[in-house]
């Protein structure tokens, strides 16, 4: 039986994500050789992984249009090349303005072109039958990517040095390029064939500027609560997990006294932990109504932060590894409902409207980030950067939930989607 041309898309795009999350890796990694190598303050270098995790946000919606008139093919190779440019750059720098560049606008561009706005574009494009599920697998391409490059980084990092692992990260970055060139296809009439499990093509939609077909999507889907309410919960899902978790649990344990490698490779079971919590937070986005699953992700994520400050340790001891074991199964559980929420609420606009809440998602990072790198700089401890992150997500769980009280609306204009209540009959 031949396979359908949709899964050899999706596998390739799992390998861009994989290679794009190489630098994911490196920010929780470096943060303690660059503060010893230059003397910069973590506040200094959280700051540069704050404007990454921002422009990685801004740059979603933008090139899920920029895919939409150019083919994803072209951008996500060009994505790519960004990235290892980026991380490439950083062996010759001396000054922290050169960290926000290489590190914030370089690989902040190159990363947010392959965020999940390209993840939403493909499963958009290339699925029907199975859509929640595969954009489950591929969002757990980051995942995957954590989980072989955290330990692999942290490695390099103490055996050669941190130069040596930003070259390797330019490095993988480069070399899947070539297969992205080769195997990735722009749409299923390209080759033939219809959207797995759709019965016909949609026909192509002539796309126009593509600033100002993301702005325009903005400026429509502002008007609707369901955008505020899925941009701020996002919002928090982003503060509590790359912001605050991605990139400073390693500094932090380091704290308690865990050796760095020790804390590399808990993280990297976190992202284990979050392939297994996101293929199976997919396959339930096909059969229970996501808002029910963001209000339970998140009032579950919010109780495991506010837990965390007692058990961190100079050990890996069981109560860490069960909190490991839970973190990492709701990681980014948050994402195919989230996805398909868009696509409920925002019709064939879903992919660039997610690429505006997916823009949220890191400006809550970003905070995050900067945030607890002042509160470790000032108190001398994370604490309550982790009690602050657990409220948030008991916030986040309500606000999800309150996305019942607008679940039945009618289009507002063609091609938009769902945004205003409907009438009652």
């Amino acid at each position: 039986m031949r396979i359908h041309p949709a899964w050899t898309v999706a596998a390739v795009a799992f390998v861009a994500l994989i290679g794009a999350a190489g630098f994911r890796s490196t920010p929780s990694v470096m943060l303690q050789p660059l503060h010893a190598e230059f003397g910069w303050s973590l506040g200094t270098i959280s700051a540069a992984v704050s404007v990454n995790l921002l422009l990685y946000g801004l740059t979603a919606p933008f090139a899920a249009a920029l895919m939409a008139k150019f083919g994803i093919r072209r951008v996500a190779a060009a994505a790519l090349l960004l990235v290892a440019l980026g991380s490439g750059l950083t062996v010759w720098m001396h000054q922290s303005w050169q960290l926000m560049l290489c590190w914030g606008v370089l690989v902040g561009l190159g990363t947010g072109s392959l965020a999940l706005g390209f993840v939403a574009t493909i499963t958009g494009r290339w699925f029907v039958k199975h859509r929640g599920l595969v954009t489950g697998v591929l969002t757990a391409g980051g995942a995957t990517g954590n989980l072989i490059f955290l330990p692999a980084l942290s490695t390099i990092t103490e055996s050669h040095g941190w130069r040596t692992a930003a070259l390797t990260v330019s490095a993988v970055a480069l070399l899947v390029v070539p297969l992205i060139l080769w195997r990735l296809r722009d749409h299923p009439r390209d080759l033939g064939v219809t959207a797995l499990g759709g019965l016909t093509e949609p026909p192509a939609q002539p796309v126009g500027n593509a600033a100002k077909a993301a702005l325009t999507a903005l400026r429509d889907a502002a008007r609707t609560r369901a955008f505020w309410l899925l941009a701020g919960g996002f919002a928090i899902c982003g503060a509590t997990t790359n912001g605050l978790v991605g990139t400073h649990f390693i500094p932090a344990a380091h704290d308690h006294g865990m050796p760095n490698t020790t804390a590399a490779s808990l993280l990297a079971l976190v992202g284990l932990f979050d392939i297994v919590g996101t293929i199976a937070s997919g396959w339930l986005t096909d059969r229970v109504d996501s808002r029910v699953l963001l209000g339970a992700y998140y009032a579950l994520r919010g109780l495991s932060l506010l837990v965390l400050p007692s058990i961190l340790a100079a050990t890996a001891h069981p109560s860490m590894l069960v909190f490991i074991l839970f973190y990492g199964l709701d990681w980014v559980a948050t994402v195919p409902p989230t996805v398909t929420l868009c696509r409920e609420y925002f019709g064939a606009a879903g992919p660039v409207v997610f690429g505006w809440v997916f823009a949220a998602h890191q400006f809550g990072a970003a905070i995050a980030a900067t945030s607890a790198g002042l509160v470790r700089d000032q108190l001398g401890a994370y604490t309550w950067a982790w009690y602050g992150a657990g409220a948030l997500a008991l916030l986040a769980s309500i606000l999800s939930l309150m996305l019942f009280a607008g679940k039945h609306l009618k289009p507002i204009a063609p091609g938009l989607g769902l945004a205003v209540p409907a009438a009652k009959a």
